[in-house]
C-alpha cells in the first residue's frame, strides 16, 4: 500500500487543539472531530488535498471529550463515513452517560470549570465498535495502519498506528504550554485530564518499544520516541486528580 499523507487539522489556533487526516490512494481516514461547528474545517482539509466528502471512508474518534468528538455526527452526515470508537466510550458519545474528568495540574483545575468542558454535543453512536483489546486494519478504508485500545487519558481511548512508524494518539500526551501550542512544542506534558496516568505511561512506552518514531497529538506536538519515553517514564509515579463529574450542560 502507498505513503500516507498525514494533515493536522487546526481546529483551534496555535495548534491548541488538531484533528488529522490521513490520505491515502484507495480514501481517506479522519483521527479525531473536533469541536461542534468544526466539520468545515475537515472540508476544507480534504480540499487541500484534492479530495471531497466521498473520499472520507472512517471516522475514528479516539475518546469521547467534546474537542474530540464534538463534530463526528455532522461530519458522518456529510460523507457517509463510518464511525468507530471503543466500547468504553459508547455511552458518553450517545449521551447516555455524563463523563468523569481528573485534573493533572493548576490548568486542569481551572480549565474544568469552563462551560466548553461539560457541553453537550449532538450524539452518535459508533458504527464500528472495539471491544478490550480488539484491533480495526485501516487498509479497507485506504490506509496502512490499524486502530488500537490504549487507555489512560479515558477507559475506551483509542491510537491510530501506522506502517510508517508514526502514531496519533489522541490525547496521551501532549506538548507545549497549557492546552498545547502555544511555546515549547517539542516538550511532553500531561493533557489536562487524565483518568489513569500510569495505564498511560504504559501504552506510550509500549508503543515507542513497538517502534513508533513520531506521535502526533490531539493538543501541540508532534513528538520523537525519546520524549514520549522520558514523559512515559514519569508518569509510572504519577496518581489521578480529584475526579469532576461533567455536569451535561445543553449545546449553546
Amino acid at each position: 500500500m502507498s505513503a500516507v499523507q498525514i494533515i493536522r487539522v487546526p481546529i483551534l489556533p496555535f495548534r491548541m487543539v488538531n484533528a488529522h487526516l490521513l490520505v491515502g490512494a484507495a480514501g481517506c481516514v479522519l483521527v479525531d472531530a473536533g469541536v461542534p461547528e468544526a466539520a468545515s474545517k475537515v472540508g476544507e482539509a480534504l480540499a487541500r488535498a484534492g479530495r471531497g466528502w466521498s473520499d472520507l471512508k472512517l471516522i475514528v474518534v479516539t475518546h469521547a471529550h467534546v474537542d474530540h468528538a464534538g463534530s463526528a455526527a455532522a461530519l458522518r452526515e456529510r460523507s457517509g463515513a463510518l464511525v468507530v470508537a471503543h466500547e468504553a466510550e459508547v455511552e458518553h458519545l450517545d449521551g447516555r452517560a455524563p463523563m468523569t474528568f481528573c485534573p493533572t495540574g493548576w490548568f486542569g483545575r481551572v480549565f474544568v470549570r469552563a462551560p466548553l468542558v461539560h457541553e453537550r454535543y449532538a450524539p452518535v453512536t459508533p458504527d464500528l465498535v472495539l471491544s478490550g483489546g480488539q484491533t480495526l486494519d485501516l487498509a479497507p478504508y485506504g490506509v496502512a495502519g490499524r486502530v488500537r485500545h490504549t487507555p489512560g487519558h479515558t477507559r475506551g481511548s483509542l491510537s491510530v498506528v501506522l506502517e510508517s512508524r508514526e502514531a496519533l494518539v489522541g490525547d496521551l500526551v501532549a506538548s507545549g504550554l497549557m492546552l498545547g501550542g502555544l511555546a515549547r512544542l517539542g516538550h511532553a506534558i500531561r493533557p489536562p485530564f487524565e483518568l489513569d496516568p500510569r495505564a498511560v505511561g504504559v501504552a506510550l512506552e509500549r508503543l515507542v518499544d513497538e517502534g513508533v518514531q513520531t506521535f502526533h497529538l490531539g493538543h501541540g506536538g508532534p513528538l520523537g520516541a525519546g520524549e514520549v519515553r522520558r514523559h512515559a517514564r514519569v508518569l509510572a509515579g504519577s496518581v489521578a486528580g480529584a475526579p469532576h463529574p461533567q455536569r451535561m450542560l445543553q449545546p449553546r
